[in-house]
């Protein structure tokens, strides 16, 4: 490890002395979430070591007191905790498995995207060398890094994820450890993918219905927010009925689902409007009201989603 303070340039608006009593950090990737990765450590006082293919990325962070690594060898050599945020786990294992013995001793915190399964795969790549993982999820936008309103999860051994938890809080105050199996925070990203993007279609579908009738997305906005709020407001209850497996009728039947589905579909049709979405849609429900589960609550869908899909 890089002890030699003088290397490290003080970050603007720091005091000289807390910047030397911080852990050193090292991020591996630049791209607008890896620059925001950067800067909230700098903000915080630590001497943070970086390192992208793009060299001119890191010109910002090094006019704030950042040091540029020359290769990905320096960069990991330089501070115990190395936080990588990359596409995906084939760039993460193209940058550090050849890195190798420089890895020993030193904590991978892997906030890139992926399955869970990559994860323990690159969790067990990343050992063979020496070094400790934690898989990492960012559930938050680059501007918010470094503040309240930052969600990131990490999952891996606790003891790891507790001796790095003070450095790893620079990057918001949401910070949360879900468990020991390396793969559990990729997991829940994608999870919480599968919500937002859902979501997001089915504005997006929302906001097409209404303009075929020539109604401005915009002036669809409130209303499909507080659907959404509404919506959101049912989740606990859900969950508690998913793991008790018993699924009582909260607001409607599945029946009663149904038939509103059903008119979704013809709505679409009728407007010339995409009916695949809500079709999609009404698929599970069709599969439980034949399997009779008809008049259970929303939530025993679930049974359905647990399924392989058919064809």
């Amino acid at each position: 490890m890089n002890t030699d303070s003088s290397r490290v340039a003080t970050p603007a608006g720091t005091d000289p002395g807390r910047s030397r009593t911080r852990t050193p950090v090292t991020v591996l990737g630049l791209g607008m979430m890896g620059r925001a990765l950067a800067a909230a450590f700098l903000r915080d006082g630590h001497p943070t070591t970086v390192w992208n293919r793009t060299a001119a990325k890191a010109g910002p962070l090094v006019a704030e007191g950042a040091t540029l690594a020359a290769s990905p060898a320096e960069a990991v050599a330089a501070a115990p905790l190395v936080v990588v945020c990359l596409s995906d786990h084939a760039s993460v294992r193209a940058v550090l498995d050849p890195v190798g013995g420089a890895l020993d001793g030193r904590t991978v915190a892997n906030l890139s995207s992926g399955t869970s399964g990559e994860a323990r795969e690159t969790a067990a790549a990343l050992a063979r060398h020496g070094a400790a993982y934690l898989g990492g999820a960012i559930m938050a936008v680059p501007e918010t890094i470094g503040t309240a309103d930052a969600l990131l999860v990490y999952s891996g051994p606790r003891a790891v994820f507790d001796r790095h938890e003070p450095v790893l809080r620079s990057l918001g105050t949401g910070t949360s450890h879900l468990g020991d199996e390396h793969g559990l925070a990729s997991l829940n990203e994608m999870a919480v993918l599968s919500v937002m993007w859902h979501v997001l279609n089915g504005f997006l579908h929302g906001a097409a219905l209404l303009g075929a009738a020539g109604v401005d997305a915009a002036a669809f906005a409130p209303l499909a927010k507080a659907g959404i709020e509404t919506t959101a407001g049912w989740v606990a209850d859900y969950a508690r009925q998913i793991d008790d497996g018993e699924y009582p009728p909260l607001d409607a039947t599945i029946d009663t689902h149904l038939t509103t589905m059903r008119h979704l579909v013809a709505e679409s049709e009728a407007l010339g409007v995409d009916a695949a979405p809500p079709a999609l849609i009404a698929a599970p429900a069709e599969r439980a009201v034949a399997a009779g589960r008809g008049g259970d609550g929303y939530a025993a869908l679930i049974e359905q989603f647990r399924k392989p899909s058919e064809g």
